[in-house]
């Protein structure tokens, strides 16, 4: 039961850089996951991609509202 527990957060952190980027809507998460998967075995393939994820290059959500006529 704990081989399974302990794989399970060992996958989860060798996959955190893109997690953070699917949670953040970066717009290369796709990119992120991919160079993630090949390079992230190595420690500066995985610090490149944390860092990637953590950067701003996020998607901006717009709210469009009704003209004041429709609004109370």
């Amino acid at each position: 039961m704990f081989e399974l527990l302990a794989l399970i957060c060992g996958v989860a952190m060798y996959f955190l850089p893109a997690i953070i980027a699917y949670h953040r809507h970066h717009l290369s998460s796709g990119a992120i996951f991919f160079i993630n998967l090949l390079l992230g075995w190595s420690i500066i393939g995985w610090i490149v991609c944390f860092a990637w994820a953590c950067s701003g290059n996020t998607r901006q959500q717009v709210v469009i509202l009704p003209p004041r006529v429709y609004r109370r």
